[in-house]
């Protein structure tokens, strides 16, 4: 993002209900907007080469919007990550990008690696998972996207460990951004420290692997020690961080 420029202060309009933009010369040379994440929450964005109109855009938005707001930002971005810290915004979470090639499976005794089939069992681990994590860090850290649940589970994106005729453990396949990425590992808190966590990343890595694809992305918490040493266990490489940053 560049420095203050020279023309002249732009103009701000508020062209919809979460939609701003500003004009200069009946150009547009900035764009900010609202959205609402499936949990409720409002993230921002403003786009914008200057840092004047930068501010300018925050300025007409923030005072228009419910309190609290969120925006992401990459950290190695210090041009934006400071504009919106100007703006008021405080770090509330960090994510570490990690990528790991993927590998042929190694499966322990007593325990199941597969497709999830049942939506009740697969309810009830995650009842069991929220529960576990808000009783922990809280389920608040968790990333915008695996806050909400829907009605009905999609199958289709859970790889599951099973055990004595239960889920013990999960994967969930994330949205597909940049490359195949796995948006959350989740084991009971009974069933830890046994391998399972590692048998259902193994597996899935497998799975990719046959399919042809050479590495998968996915961020972890950095307050979450056992999922870094985990993915690290794999070799895999940080690519980089996000901060998720609020103001309130």
């Amino acid at each position: 993002m560049d420095s203050p420029h020279s023309e002249p202060a732009a103009v701000i309009t508020r062209v919809a209900e979460h939609h701003w933009h500003a004009l200069s010369a009946d150009r547009v040379v900035g764009r900010a907007e609202a959205s609402r994440r499936p949990d409720g929450r409002l993230f921002l964005s403003i786009d914008t080469w200057h840092t004047d109109d930068f501010a300018r855009l925050a300025s007409a938005m923030l005072p228009a919007l419910p309190r609290p707001l969120y925006t992401v930002v990459d950290e190695a971005d210090d041009g934006l990550k400071s504009c919106w810290e100007r703006a008021g915004f405080k770090t509330r979470r960090r994510e570490f990008e990690y990528v790991v090639a993927t590998a042929p499976a190694t499966v322990p005794p007593g325990v199941t690696i597969g497709p999830a089939a049942d939506q009740d069992l697969l309810r009830s681990l995650d009842d069991v998972v929220r529960a576990e994590v808000e009783a922990s860090a809280g389920w608040s850290s968790m990333p915008a996207e695996v806050l909400p649940r829907p009605a009905v589970l999609d199958l289709a994106k859970y790889v599951v460990a099973s055990e004595a005729g239960h889920y013990v453990g999960l994967v969930r396949l994330g949205p597909v951004r940049r490359q195949t990425r796995i948006g959350l590992i989740a084991v009971r808190a009974d069933h830890q420290r046994r391998g399972i966590g590692r048998s259902l990343l193994t597996h899935v890595l497998d799975s990719l692997h046959r399919r042809g694809i050479e590495s998968v992305s996915f961020e972890v918490d950095e307050g979450n020690a056992t999922a870094i040493a985990l993915v690290q266990g794999f070799g895999a490489r940080r690519m980089g961080s996000t901060v998720e940053l609020v103001v309130r």
